[in-house]
């Protein structure tokens, strides 16, 4: 018999393996939270904290507390009812233990615990018990205290319970303290104060009334008085408080922000808009049942729906266009415009447990409906707004017929037609995109290095000259008339500016930008970095552009030689010489200055390169960011160097 039918005949039921309680999370984390990197460590945090949050909507909660203690936990603490503690009918164990133990055990499947929830599938505090090395719960309920710990999932011991003391009898809440395995996240269990800083910010916002406090009580992030660091959210405004921040480095076309909050059938609808006159895209944020939906969904399609044919229907009403003109699009209503959509659904239908796009087909509807009745009536009475509006609008839709012929110029061509690519180009042998790599270099003297280092099979360079458009502060037509960014536009395959992003128009998915380790480089890096984000957004937010990382110096010693990609790097390289060694330090000024063959070792070679991935923790941030540094106002800009410059470390400064 061979050892393939030996392999088959083995192959029978005993084979088929039954995963029990909460070992299939431990199994298959990726499944449950994403990855096992920093991406899923945070998202423990967020499970927890959106079962509080969740009790606020609920009406019963007005405070959450996080804490990051010394021990490397989290802590996670609010004022709702409290996770019941009664015996469960169908598990025999208590509800709580219940809760942290049973995968799809919640009060978020009926309708008699919720009415709206971020959490719905009864997964999210048994993954945090299953991935963390301890859980330790709290319950304050009924005048009574209740305490269990877990352990990698399994409850040590029974539920604990005494009498709340006379001065806390009326306190209820539960309070939920876990420390991530180490076994699991292997890249380290250390919690980043600022991305989950950003997201409870973003809770705040959404949740107005809501008051949440963030205290980081670790050692090293204490001050010189040993006071740990804390800060507190809470916005009465809610979504237009947060709108006000996302516009506050922006000149508003109208100061106030036009704002809806109406119900339709269950489905709440809150919605904030402001229209900007110094921006040239959208920032549209939408959130279900508190949750970013940053691949969209059913909400936004109905507030873009509704924003094209009510403007348009004001631009006939208000005598700005004839009926004879074409409608103006979508995108050219949407420029400038910065807006919070923030739906709570009943029954939501998310696109996988990670949730990031909505699915409910009804919700697409209600906005509609919702958003064009308020919208309508709102505009009716302020017609000074809708010509401002509507001007800006026009304007968008002239810049893109002026541009028209030059846009379908940088259309996707045919691999028959690929003698339109820019002829700059250096292109890979390989018609493969997801093996495709392009390089953006500076200038001819980095190209020619480039490419005769590379490898043709599956490198592609392009060569720009000079430093290219800022597009933060440019409109569409100088944008398709600009030869640099034609180029790029071309190369890569994009669509147009507002079209959705096709991956299969895509020519490369490693879109790596290798620039000169000087001033110059990194303000060429930023201008690149501004054209993906404010240009197809969906290109950063998918991971395809990335940033080479050229050493600054080589030190040869001998015949050995290192290369130092800071000056921290090359202390380190020096120091480990001894004193009166004999070695020789040169110092890269440009890509240009490097062998074809060192620039391949360093740089290109996929076995020994280091890159870094672009990526959006942050979209709100992200979105201030670039309009204070490549906006036209340099008040802010100035502001924002002043204060920051104090916490550069110019050893490891990457520039």
């Amino acid at each position: 018999m061979s050892k393939d039918s030996k392999v088959q005949a083995a192959y029978g039921a005993e084979q088929i393996q039954v995963l029990e309680g909460l070992e299939p999370v431990r199994k298959r984390p990726g499944m449950y939270i994403g990855s096992t990197g920093s991406k899923g460590l945070h998202h423990l945090v967020y499970e927890v904290v959106d079962n509080a949050v969740d009790e606020a909507l609920a009406g019963h909660c007005d405070q959450i507390t996080i804490l990051l203690c010394e021990d490397g936990s989290a802590s996670i603490t609010d004022n709702g009812r409290g996770i019941p503690t009664d015996i469960h009918p169908r598990t025999g164990k208590s509800a709580l233990e219940t809760v942290l133990t049973v995968l799809h055990a919640g009060g978020k499947f009926g309708s008699g615990g919720y009415k709206v929830s971020g959490g719905l599938h009864g997964v999210g505090i048994s993954v945090v018990n299953a991935l963390s090395e301890w859980v330790e719960v709290t319950v304050r309920r009924q005048k009574k205290v209740h305490f269990q710990r877990f352990e990698r999932g399994a409850s040590i011991g029974n539920l604990k319970s005494e009498n709340l003391s006379k001065s806390d009898q009326n306190s209820t809440g539960t309070t939920v303290c876990f420390k991530p395995d180490e076994k699991i996240f292997t890249d380290g269990i250390a919690f980043e104060y600022g991305i989950l800083s950003s997201r409870l910010r973003e809770l705040a916002y959404l949740n107005g009334g809501v008051r949440i406090v963030f205290r980081d009580e670790r050692k090293n992030e204490k001050d010189a008085e040993q006071i740990p660091h804390e800060e507190v959210y809470f916005y009465e405004g809610g979504i237009k408080e947060y709108v006000e921040y996302m516009t506050k480095e922006k000149d508003s076309l109208h100061p106030e922000i036009i704002y809806v909050n109406s119900e339709k059938d269950g489905v709440q609808v809150e919605a904030a808009m402001q229209w900007c006159v110094d921006a040239y895209s959208d920032s549209i944020l939408g959130f279900a049942n508190n949750i970013r939906t940053i691949d969209g969904g059913t909400h936004i399609e109905g507030l873009k729906t509704v924003l094209t044919r009510t403007l348009n229907s004001f631009a006939k009403k208000r005598g700005k266009r004839k009926d004879s003109d074409s409608n103006l699009a979508g995108e050219n209503i949407r420029e400038g415009l910065t807006a919070v959509l923030s739906v709570k659904v009943p029954d939501p239908e998310f696109e996988g447990q990670t949730k990031t796009k909505l699915g409910n087909t009804e919700v697409r509807g209600i906005v509609d409906n919702l958003v064009g009745e308020s919208l309508s009536q709102y505009l009716e009475f302020n017609p000074g707004i809708i010509d401002l509006i509507l001007e800006k609008a026009i304007q968008a839709f002239n810049a893109a017929e002026a541009a028209r012929r030059a846009r379908e110029l940088v259309r996707r061509k045919s691999v028959l037609e690929s003698s339109t690519l820019p002829g700059k180009l250096a292109d890979c042998s390989s018609r493969d995109p997801s093996e495709s790599e392009i390089y953006i270099v500076e200038g001819d003297s980095a190209g020619g290095s480039a490419k005769q280092g590379r490898d043709r099979k599956f490198q592609a360079i392009l060569p720009l000259r000079g430093k290219i458009l800022n597009i933060e502060k440019t409109d569409d037509a100088k944008i398709y008339k600009n030869t640099e960014i034609q180029s790029l536009i071309t190369a890569l395959g994009l669509g147009i500016k507002g079209e959705d992003f096709e991956v299969k128009n895509l020519r490369y998915h490693r879109v790596v930008i290798m620039t000169d380790a000087d001033v110059d480089g990194a303000h060429i890096r930023t201008l690149l970095l501004t054209f993906f984000y404010r240009y197809q957004k969906a290109l950063v937010e998918g991971g395809y552009i990335y940033i080479a990382c050229p050493p600054l110096y080589k030190v040869e010693r001998g015949k050995k030689h290192t290369y130092c990609y800071n000056e921290s790097d090359l202390k380190k390289t020096i120091s480990s010489f001894g004193e009166k060694a004999n070695y020789t330090i040169q110092r890269f000024k440009g890509l240009g200055e490097m062998m074809p063959k060192q620039l391949w070792e360093t740089t290109m070679d996929p076995t020994t390169r280091m890159m870094k991935r672009v990526e959006i923790e942050d979209a709100l941030e992200a979105d201030r960011i670039f309009t204070i540094l490549m906006g036209d106002k340099v008040a802010p800009r100035r502001e924002f160097i002043e204060t920051h410059s104090v916490e550069l470390d110019l050893a490891t400064l990457d520039i």
